[in-house]
């Protein structure tokens, strides 16, 4: 009795945080006033199903030896642009065919002109020294030349929005690496008295007297910033030029309205899938097969409370990963429901005969679980972002569903058992068309 006690409360452990989860997936519950604002998270969705941008860009390698670095690094600036600009989960990747090299880019939740702004965008900040003596009056002011000190944003460690102690107007401070602050140096020291122009893309944003020599390696831009322009122009300088220049070749806006067909379709299909695995498992296996329903909702409302949770993009492809694996979450059942049937047979008791096909039907559900789980880890590592999408969510449902199908189910299984429904050996035995 103690033992049967210990199952019962577990079952209901379960159930309650089966609830719990149930309220966290379904959407519009989150709605409902005085709900926790853990609940209200929203489920992140890919390009396919939220709408965005797809664009390709031609990248020019000819002038670089190593194209394959190249590619990566232009990769990797890309990222780290779109994600200073909060865009979430971008798909950055290289297709590479015939010499020709490639950027693919999908940024979900981003119209096409402002993706194409975040990326495209490479602020060139350059700091020139005057060409001849300090002009004296408005004439020799008007003929002002700078030339080039060496000194531009390759040597940026870093910029940050500060704010004018006396008109509280933004500006940027610049920050240089190791090389750059000695440059920065050398060209203070030699222009005492002097402007020291900065020009951002060609234009001057500023000409400030230099007071006296500079090591520290910070210098403070000013011109005619509001706050906004201000913290664009941090973003874009810390995200640092591109390695190779990059071209637009194509460019698709995927509608948000299309995203949403293509989710209640894809709904669709897992509520149907889910219903006729359900219809299955009830006429074929009689009330273990009643179990098994519940514990594949169980397995539902966790495996979408994890996407939830974790904000694993979900895709079609995602989706059709984890509809996959609702079937794969009740063959654990099958494999534990047939084991079981030989074992009442061969004439143990029902508890007997269920202890046994769960213990005999485990290294079967083992390596087909496992095999499938280096089949996904192989696509995942090696396809593109549709596969990873299919073979994550598939990995993420097959862990779960081995929980539920050998620890749920179990538990529920053993929780009903009483001295009459023992010996009601049918129900466990008998099999639609059986």
């Amino acid at each position: 009795m103690p033992q049967q006690f210990k199952v019962r409360f577990f079952v209901v452990i379960i159930f309650a945080v089966a609830v719990a989860a149930a309220f966290f997936d379904v959407p519009y519950l989150a709605k409902l006033p005085y709900v926790p604002g853990f609940f209200k998270n929203e489920y992140k969705l890919g390009l396919d199903l939220k709408g965005g941008a797809h664009l390709i860009f031609d990248a020019d390698v000819s002038k670089t030896d190593d194209k394959k670095g190249a590619m990566d690094s232009l990769r990797d600036a890309i990222e780290r642009r779109v994600n200073l600009f909060g865009v979430s989960e971008p798909l950055v990747q290289i297709e590479t065919k015939n010499d020709v090299y490639r950027l693919v880019v999908e940024l979900a939740g981003v119209d096409a002109k402002e993706a194409i702004r975040i990326i495209g965008q490479t602020p060139f900040l350059d700091f020139q020294e005057l060409d001849g003596p300090v002009p004296k009056t408005e004439e020799e002011a008007k003929n002002i030349h700078f030339i080039p000190t060496g000194l531009d944003g390759k040597y940026l460690k870093r910029a940050d929005v500060v704010f004018d102690n006396t008109t509280g107007r933004p500006e940027i401070s610049v920050t240089f690496n190791d090389d750059g602050a000695k440059l920065f140096g050398e060209i203070t020291k030699r222009n005492i008295q002097k402007p020291l122009g900065i020009f951002l893309d060609g234009a001057m944003l500023s000409s400030p007297v230099v007071q006296e020599e500079i090591t520290g390696g910070k210098a403070q831009i000013t011109g005619q910033f509001d706050l906004k322009s201000s913290k664009d122009l941090v973003l874009l300088l810390n995200a640092g030029a591109l390695p190779v220049p990059i071209s637009l070749i194509s460019q698709q806006t995927v509608e948000a309205s299309l995203g949403k067909v293509y989710l209640e379709q894809s709904l669709m299909a897992g509520f149907y899938g889910i219903l006729a695995v359900m219809i299955f498992m009830v006429l074929w296996y009689r009330l273990p097969g009643v179990i098994a329903v519940i514990a594949l909702l169980i397995y539902s409302v966790f495996t979408l409370a994890f996407y939830k949770l974790f904000n694993i993009t979900l895709t079609t492809a995602g989706i059709a990963g984890f509809i996959l694996s609702i079937g794969m979450a009740v063959d654990a059942n099958i494999l534990v429901f047939e084991r079981m049937k030989e074992e009442l047979r061969a004439g143990r008791a029902v508890r007997e005969a269920m202890l046994e096909g769960f213990r005999r039907a485990w290294t079967s559900i083992r390596d087909s679980n496992v095999s499938s789980l280096i089949t996904s880890a192989v696509l995942y590592s090696f396809g593109t972002s549709i596969v990873k999408g299919f073979a994550l969510t598939l990995s993420i449902g097959i862990l779960i569903s081995m929980f539920t199908a050998l620890t749920v189910t179990r538990g529920l299984l053993l929780s009903i058992l009483t001295p009459r429904i023992e010996r009601a050996r049918l129900i466990f035995l008998t099999g639609f068309g059986r």
